[in-house]
């Protein structure tokens, strides 16, 4: 099979729409007053975004109430997210439970489970990560036990993705078999949820307790699907650090343009054009490398891991690169916190620790 290298007609429709939808809602309601609301995301536009576009339904196949499309097209909508740092679960629900769900869960599950997740009405997390916050592919430190009627778990969970507020809780905890994927109502007993602060406002995070939680095992076999779910969710986190770059280069390139000094633009000296060069080559090259990715993801081709450790370590590198000089060449404004560049820059450096650092995927392509 021939990857295509460009976007169909249909996926650029997909990424002006979403992309006017976001800016229409950004004349409304600023980014800081939506990092500052207690849901950490604007529901006006994540209804708009899920009715109107389907963003969380793309995926998802027909017969789970999807749209039936594949990973690439949400992969695309997530670098239109993230060029606006737009808070929203499509990373968290639409992505990584979804996925779960899709890789590891039986049919019947997905049925119950996914067309509410599609729709947007039900916002999803996966606890997933240990308490060092690693995601393990053999398990985590949840442990599942059933000492008689139904499975228990206890333990807990760092780094869940819009963990304090969701309405489906997906849990992978370890088995006497290795990792299992199991499912807790959000309002069991013995179920904690604190929200985490975190380096970038934009993503919320929680830490997740278990102390004899019952809990419903959708897999008790899930090893297999944490490895491609590894693979998933660090493409999925290429999409938001692409976009980000590629919103910090237009921003620095637009203040060249206009800040003059010397009677001069700023963009019109050799050494700044040099440096703002070298970022648009590491920018271009990432989004290169993270729709090659995408589209391993979309169609499960056997180098997905490959592909997905090369995007996640390339990414990282381009978009702390961007957001690095986006703060220095826009001057004394660029630390200050009424400006952008320190949003962008928190967002690099989130991401690049998200699902593996740069080191940790290297290790995958050049083993040690």
């Amino acid at each position: 099979m021939t990857m295509q290298f460009g976007l169909t007609e249909e996926q650029q429709e997909l990424m002006t729409a979403v992309r006017t939808l976001v800016q229409r809602r950004a004349a409304d309601r600023d980014l800081r007053s939506v990092v500052a609301d207690g849901s950490g995301y604007d529901d006006d536009l994540w209804r708009a975004v899920t009715e109107q576009i389907g963003a969380a339904a793309l995926a998802v196949p027909e017969e789970y109430g999807g749209g039936g499309f594949t990973s690439l097209e949400t992969h695309l909508v997530l670098e239109v997210l993230g060029a606006a740092l737009t808070p929203s679960p499509l990373l968290g629900s639409g992505v990584l439970a979804t996925q779960a769900l899709l890789l590891a869960a039986a049919p019947a599950d997905c049925a119950r489970l996914l067309p509410a997740m599609a729709t947007g009405e039900r916002i999803a997390a996966l606890a997933w990560a240990d308490t060092a916050g690693r995601w393990r592919l053999d398990g985590s430190d949840v442990h599942a036990a059933a000492p008689g009627e139904g499975w228990r778990l206890s333990g807990s969970a760092r780094l869940v993705l819009d963990g304090a507020a969701a309405d489906v809780v997906l849990v992978v905890a370890t088995t006497p078999t290795g990792a299992g994927l199991f499912e807790v109502a959000p309002d069991a007993a013995g179920l904690t949820r604190t929200p985490t602060p975190a380096l970038d406002p934009t993503l919320r995070f929680a830490t997740v307790e278990f102390d004899d939680v019952p809990a419903t095992a959708l897999s008790l076999d899930a090893g297999a699907a944490l490895a491609q779910l590894w693979s998933r969710a660090a493409v999925a986190v290429t999409a938001l650090q692409v976009g980000g770059a590629q919103r910090a280069l237009d921003d620095t390139v637009a203040h060249l343009k206009e800040r003059t000094q010397f009677g001069r633009p700023l963009g019109s000296f050799q050494a700044l054009k040099h440096r703002v060069a070298d970022v648009l080559v590491s920018v271009e090259t990432a989004r290169s490398i993270s729709w090659a990715a995408a589209w391993a993801a979309a169609r499960n081709a056997p180098d997905l891991t490959t592909e997905a450790a090369r995007a996640k370590a390339w990414c990282s590198e381009a978009f702390s690169h961007a957001a690095g000089e986006m703060v220095q060449l826009h001057g004394g404004i660029g630390i200050t916190w009424e400006h952008d560049a320190q949003l962008y820059f928190k967002r690099a450096h989130a991401t690049s620790h998200l699902f593996g650092s740069a080191d940790e995927h290297l290790r995958v392509l050049a083993p040690i």
